[in-house]
């Protein structure tokens, strides 16, 4: 099928090179949460150190943020030696026998990713980390061979998800955090118009104030001004009766 071909093609790129892969399966999650319209550095992070409960520093793939302080670990397995060796094999006996080991490194990884605790090292309240598997035939091939796969996964406290599960997942929470950053924003424009309004009444109150002082001020100088020149009596017309006196 033209699945299997794309999968043939890629794991004969990515033959016996386990470094290569691992970059690989870790670029195709990168790219699937970019695509999913989570935000790098702020919905998602990428290889965040923590340190668990006895020390040891960890590095899951991914950290993807939930609103509420929540988040989910993400993790890339990627093992295509057993696959590709399955999937190009001559005779059914050979088949068989890389199926197995296929499927014994997907066990392998999980109980390995469920033992580390990724969960409780990042403080999640969530008890299950995601195993992400980039190829989809990888995965649909075990499943056919080992009916509880997904159930011996489950409980070791991890999810597997190939793009096509994965992607799904990652796009509602991408739509939560676009509710989430709508709310508040309408938050932030209620703080805004209620802090504004607060100072437009103190404003208002400040100028009647002003007018208070410039009413007083205004009687005052029209109390100096009657004294000095306009009044009975002022002190302007006092000196011109001095100066008529000859003085």
């Amino acid at each position: 099928t033209g699945m299997m071909t794309e999968t043939s093609n890629l794991t004969r790129a990515l033959k016996g090179d386990s470094k290569t892969q691992g970059a690989w399966g870790e670029l195709s999650l990168e790219t699937a949460l970019k695509k999913s319209g989570l935000r790098a550095g702020e919905e998602y992070a990428a290889q965040e150190s923590h340190t668990d409960e006895v020390g040891n520093r960890l590095r899951p793939d991914f950290l993807v943020n939930l609103p509420g302080g929540q988040c989910i670990v993400i993790d890339s397995k990627v093992s295509l030696k057993a696959y590709e060796a399955h999937i190009n094999a001559e005779d059914e006996e050979e088949r068989a026998l890389h199926l197995r080991a296929h499927i014994q490194s997907i066990r392998t990884h999980i109980k390995g990713l469920g033992e580390k605790n990724y969960q409780l090292a990042v403080g999640s309240h969530l008890d299950y980390v995601i195993m992400y598997v980039p190829i989809e035939g990888a995965l649909a091939t075990a499943l056919q061979e080992d009916s509880q796969l997904i159930e011996y996964s489950i409980d070791k406290n991890v999810q597997i998800a190939t793009p096509n599960i994965l992607m799904p997942v990652l796009r509602t929470i991408a739509s939560v955090w676009q509710v989430e950053r709508r709310n508040r924003n309408a938050e932030d424009i209620a703080k805004r118009a209620g802090g504004l309004y607060d100072k437009f009444v103190g404003f208002t109150s400040d100028m009647d104030a002003l007018g208070g002082r410039l009413d007083q001020a205004r009687h005052r100088y029209d109390a100096a001004l009657n004294k000095l020149s306009s009044g009975r009596g002022n002190i302007v017309r006092q000196i011109e009766q001095l100066k008529d006196m000859g003085a």
